[in-house]
């Protein structure tokens, strides 16, 4: 491994990420084709909490942050640093010392592949992070890593400057050159569901909606009247 902080990266600017903002994980994994979803167990410690932002990579060695501190130096307004570790960690990684640090660079979250600590101080901040653990175990700053290079993170690659989507429902990645496809296809399918749903509370059934009758015969569903037909079917 290249032990290297990269300062320049390319981002998405404000008014995209802000457009971006209005939609939730779950439309943007959907609408860029089941893509890019971090594995589930990164969730965000307090509830509620929101992030729309562009990724600054960090690649820190286990139980140490010290590649933490170079890379908030690096951030820009808009940022979301995502941290991955050279092998599995839970240690408490990130707490309010450096979020406030960050918060003062425009950093508007952090998602991390291990550790977080200091968890009420964070939420009274309204530093949204999203991590593999919660621990008091502190670290170290020892051993150098990187900053802004490709990592990966809960199991998907990111690049620096791909677009960080995060909520109550997880986190999801967009590369960087794909994110105005994708806008376009998530309002579509905001557009959409908008409309399913005010026929769904008006009392239209999704089996309706979804045109389901036809298949379910023609997979063999039978509906009975009642546990005393089971009988009658041969």
């Amino acid at each position: 491994m290249k032990h290297v902080a990269i300062r320049h990266i390319k981002r998405s600017p404000i008014d995209k990420l802000t457009i971006c903002g209005q939609f939730g994980v779950a439309t943007i994994h959907e609408s860029q084709g089941r893509t890019g979803l971090l594995k589930s167990y990164i969730r965000p410690i307090y509830p509620k909490a929101k992030a729309c932002g562009n990724a600054v990579t960090v690649l820190a060695q286990p139980g140490d942050n010290w590649m933490l501190h170079v890379a908030i130096e690096l951030c820009q307004p808009g940022d979301i640093l995502v941290v991955a570790c050279t092998t599995d960690n839970t240690d408490g990684m990130f707490g309010d010392l450096l979020a406030t640090s960050a918060k003062s660079k425009g950093v508007r979250a952090l998602v991390i592949d291990a550790g977080v600590r200091d968890i009420e101080e964070l939420q009274d901040l309204d530093f949204p992070v999203w991590s593999r653990a919660i621990s008091a175990k502190g670290t170290v700053k020892n051993t150098l890593g990187a900053v802004n290079v490709p990592v990966v993170c809960a199991g998907q690659l990111i690049h620096p400057g791909d677009l960080i989507v995060a909520d109550s429902d997880g986190v999801v990645v967009v590369e960087r050159t794909n994110v105005d496809r994708v806008l376009i296809a998530a309002q579509q399918r905001e557009d959409n569901e908008e409309q399913k749903r005010q026929q769904l509370a008006s009392g239209i059934l999704g089996l309706d909606i979804y045109n389901m009758r036809s298949r379910l015969e023609a997979e063999g569903l039978v509906y009975l009247d009642s546990a005393k037909d089971l009988e009658n079917l041969s």
